[in-house]
């Protein structure tokens, strides 16, 4: 699947605003960003959470950077055939990263069928 950034970032947005307020209200400090791949430059990685949990924030400082919510355009849409498949992989990928902000690690996430 084929898609220019500025339109991938769009469907980001708006996946974001279907989430529940009361997911996103309580974000702290954490910006969202749209990267084409991860560092490695592999496909295998749609998203990342790249900060401290709401659970660790314990060491967490006044005048920290914001903790950001990476998400990898190329690698979301090597693994879509589709817009319909593109935004419910994308809110997965949306909820699975901002579950890490809340302190639930990818067992629990498992468990719970977000990743």
């Amino acid at each position: 699947m084929e898609m220019d950034a500025a339109t991938f970032e769009q469907l980001v947005v708006d996946e974001l605003d279907l989430l529940p307020d009361d997911m996103v209200e309580g974000l702290d400090n954490v910006v969202f960003v749209v990267e084409d791949r991860p560092e490695d430059g592999s496909l295998d990685l749609l998203g990342l959470y790249d900060g401290w949990a709401l659970t660790e924030r314990d060491r967490y400082g006044v005048g920290e950077l914001p903790d950001r919510i990476i998400v990898y355009r190329e690698s979301h849409l090597a693994a879509c055939e589709n817009e319909e498949e593109l935004r419910d992989e994308l809110h997965t990928t949306l909820v699975h990263e901002i579950a890490h902000f809340y302190g639930i690690d990818d067992e629990r996430l498992h468990e719970l069928g977000w990743a």
